[in-house]
């Protein structure tokens, strides 16, 4: 079995710049490209893969990636009562002026929701599929929606300009991020001061959640995670039926 850990502050020399090296897809940055977050470093180990894609971040092993294909299930009838996404986006507590990135957005499930709620800002629906994103803008011109812009994002960045958002919400994506430091940190960036982060995963800590284990995670998980980047735990919503909506906030 061979196990490779990636942890950029390990590397002592600091004099080969910013550069990035690639292992079975995985980047590792070397000195000159370090984050502000400490970095707690990656383990690539198929041995111990389950479901995922064999390569784990805090313990962690990190689900494959749902492809457009599989767009229709995202906009399935069940959703509305699985998901209650009607209520998720009411929680939220956006002003109509607010900035919002929907990362992950998928088909724009609640992309189009949010953007009702601030008629006066805008969504930025940011994935890394452009199959994903033309579904979003064939709806947009259908709807003549005018206050969602649509953000091609990568698999280690985001793509949001820096103190740009007042929120960011992701809803069952998380937990497929290929690079979960990286997001986070651009997606931590981006965000003004006093902005919030909302992270909806189903429940790991309930069995009877019928999701496979991989695409759930706990609530002590999740908060380790984000504690990385300071990341204020704000409070965790449970109303919905198997999910978590845990609020995280950027205090400085």
């Amino acid at each position: 079995m061979r196990v490779f850990r990636f942890s950029p502050s390990s590397i002592l020399s600091r004099s080969f710049g910013a550069m990035a090296y690639s292992l079975a897809g995985f980047v590792l940055l070397l000195p000159g490209a370090l984050l502000a977050a400490e970095h707690p470093g990656y383990e690539i180990d198929p041995a111990r893969s389950t479901t995922g894609i064999g390569k784990f971040y805090m313990d962690r092993e990190i689900s494959f990636v749902m492809g457009h294909q599989a767009a229709e299930w995202l906009n399935r009838p069940g959703r509305i009562q699985e998901e209650m996404p009607d209520e998720v986006v009411a929680n939220m507590g956006l002003a109509s002026d607010h900035v919002v990135a929907d990362i992950g957005a998928g088909s724009g499930y609640f992309s189009f929701r949010i953007a009702r709620l601030v008629p006066d800002g805008k969504v930025l629906a940011v994935d890394i599929q452009e199959e994903m994103l033309q579904l979003i803008e064939e709806r947009k011109a259908e709807e003549q929606v005018s206050n969602i812009e649509l953000v091609l994002g990568e698999i280690d960045n985001p793509n949001l300009p820096p103190d740009s958002i007042d929120a960011a919400i992701m809803v069952d994506a998380y937990h497929e991020f290929s690079h979960p430091f990286e997001m986070i940190d651009g997606i931590y960036n981006a965000l003004k001061t006093g902005g919030r982060i909302f992270l909806l995963e189903y429940r790991g800590e309930d069995p009877a959640v019928p999701i496979r284990p991989l695409h759930k995670m706990t609530e002590t998980q999740v908060v380790k995670e984000m504690s990385v980047f300071g990341l204020e735990w704000t409070d965790t919503l449970d109303f919905l039926p198997w999910q978590h909506m845990m609020i995280f906030t950027k205090v400085d």
